[in-house]
Formats: C-alpha cells, structure tokens, sequence
C-alpha cells in the first residue's frame, strides 16, 4: 500500500496457498507454522493486524492482548469457531470470521463415509486382512448394519446438515432432524420430519451430529443419551469433538449400548482418549471432514477475503462478530 506500512498477518500455523498468496501480495506475512507453541504465537503477534487461526490454534486474551490495539480481525480457518475467545473480541473490536459453505459437501461426505464405515465395519475388517488373520469367507463373521430402509437421525439441520441429509435419503426409510426452528424446505424436499432430541435417541437406527460447539451443546451425547439409543443404533460425529463424552461413548460401545461408532472429532486434538482407540466397532478419522483440494483451497480464499475486507474498512463477507 502506498505510503504506509503494510499490514501484518500472523498465520498461526499453515493457510494454503490459494489465500496466503491473496494476503502476500499486500500484507506481511508472519507465520507460526504446524508445530507452533502458544509461547510463539504470543512472541509472534505484536504489532499484527490480522489473526489467521484454525481449529487448534486457541485465540484467548493472551495472544489478543500480545497483537495489540491494532488487531482488527480474526480470521478462523474454519466453519466452527469455538477455539475463539468471542467475548474478549467484541470487547475489544475486533471482527471475528469463519469459512461457511464451501465446507459442505466435502464434511457431509465425510460423515456419509463414516456413516457406512461405521455400519458395515470397514475399518474392522482391513485390519483384520492385513494382520494376516482373515482365513476366508465365515457366514457369522463382521456381520454390521444395513442401512437401505434405515432411520437417520440428523442433530443439526444447516448446511453440513442438510447436505448429509440429502445423501442418505436415497438409503433412508425416514429421516429425523432437530433444529431451532422448523425447516419447511427440508421437509418439502425429503422425507424429514422435526422433532425432539428425546424422540430422535429413541427411534434413529443412525445419530449424525452436526451443530457447532457451545454452552448448550457441549457433552449433548453422554451416557444418558446414548442408553437411550436402540442397541442396534450408531452415533457419527463430525461437528466437533465436546459434544460427545468419549468415556460414555467407549463404554457404551464396549457393554453393546449400541453397535457402532464413527468419529472425526475429539476434545483434545490431536489426543485422542485411549478409551476410543481401545474400543470396539469405532471408527477413528484425523480431524479430515475438510480435506478436499476444492474444499481446503475455497476456505483459504474466504479467509483471505475476510482479512483484506476489513483491511480495506468493507464488511467482511463471513462475519461471526
């Protein structure tokens, strides 16, 4: 920018290059890295302008009070944004944006192919093949769900939601949803009907959890709910690990509360508790609902946008706060 000091951007750990050349070609980058510490993040960010974080990088009044009085954004390399101080931004006037919409159908798929992973116990089965232990065809032998006819329970009907909604339809016998508020084009367009989460427990032969982390949501699947699921049903997460309390879900699986389980998310990545890993009928995925090239490539590009938007004093195009 002419005459002025270009602004600065802390990408705390890596932004594709379809968005980090977008912000290079205006702004100094300064850049955490993969492996980045807390601490050097903190040593980082004075003088910033812009946060780039995702999902594991945690945006507290630390590293806000390190950037300064001239921090004006931070931009979450994600849809969700719970790994985000909220109340500490807004106090603070600083803009806080997310990267909606493009994620949809790559974290819906995710969730389809968890869902079938889960139900027919693929990951089950290859290991069992490339252990050597396979001796043949056993009619008795990883015997799982099948789903053409099946109840789907979808907790959350956004757009991950909805999406995950309309692939399995072709499969559902009925599709059950909880939301806020009703949604008569969900329901025109499927076979969908809203109702309570006490009603969804009781008859979905699938559970796929798809709200965001908050206050209300976090540990929505423990012990209690998931007794309450047929004994033949499956939970499938891919929202964000604290809506389910692993040690409920590990022990429910081990005891045949019920048949399976499919997860991409954890509370404390990239731990993952070794109840989960220990227990059986669970499929486990890296954190990977995203990790499409079109996917990954359009949400560096939104986080790119939000940043120069309010740069530039425009509104950004994915506001939270």
């Amino acid at each position: 920018m002419p005459d002025t000091e270009p602004p600065i951007v802390l990408i705390c750990r890596r932004l594709l290059s379809a968005g980090r050349d977008r912000l290079a070609a205006r702004c100094e980058i300064r850049e955490g890295g993969l492996d980045a510490t807390p601490e050097e993040l903190v040593a980082l960010a004075p003088g910033t302008t812009a946060i780039v974080a995702d999902p594991s990088v945690a945006v507290g009044e630390e590293l806000l009070d390190a950037a300064g009085e001239g921090l004006r954004v931070v931009a979450n390399y994600a849809v969700g944004y719970d790994n985000v101080a909220l109340e500490a931004c807004r106090s603070r006037g600083i803009a806080v944006t997310n990267t909606p919409g493009v994620l949809t159908n790559a974290t819906a798929e995710l969730a389809l192919a968890l869902t079938l992973a889960a139900a027919r116990r693929l990951g089950e089965a290859e290991g069992e093949l490339r252990a050597g232990r396979w001796s043949g065809w056993d009619p008795g032998d990883m015997l799982g769900l099948e789903l053409s006819g099946a109840t789907f329970g979808v907790v959350g009907m956004g757009r991950i939601g909805r999406r995950y909604a309309e692939l399995v339809a072709p499969l559902s016998g009925a599709i059950l949803y909880t939301s806020r508020s009703p949604k008569s084009d969900v329901e025109r367009g499927l076979p969908a009907a809203r109702v309570q989460m006490e009603e969804l427990l009781a008859r979905a032969d699938v559970v796929s959890l798809h709200v965001p982390a908050t206050p209300e949501t976090i540990g929505l699947i423990g012990a209690a709910e998931l007794n309450a699921m047929p004994r033949h049903a499956m939970l499938v997460n891919t929202a964000r690990g604290p809506l389910v309390d692993a040690e409920a879900l590990a022990r429910a699986l081990r005891d045949g509360a019920i048949s399976a389980a499919g997860l991409d998310v954890y509370e404390h990545e990239p731990n993952v508790p070794q109840a989960l890993l220990d227990a059986p009928r669970c499929v486990l995925l890296p954190h990977v609902g995203s990790a499409t090239t079109r996917a990954r490539d359009a949400m560096a590009v939104l986080v790119a946008d939000n940043v120069l938007a309010v740069v530039d004093g425009a509104e950004p195009p994915n506001r939270v706060i």
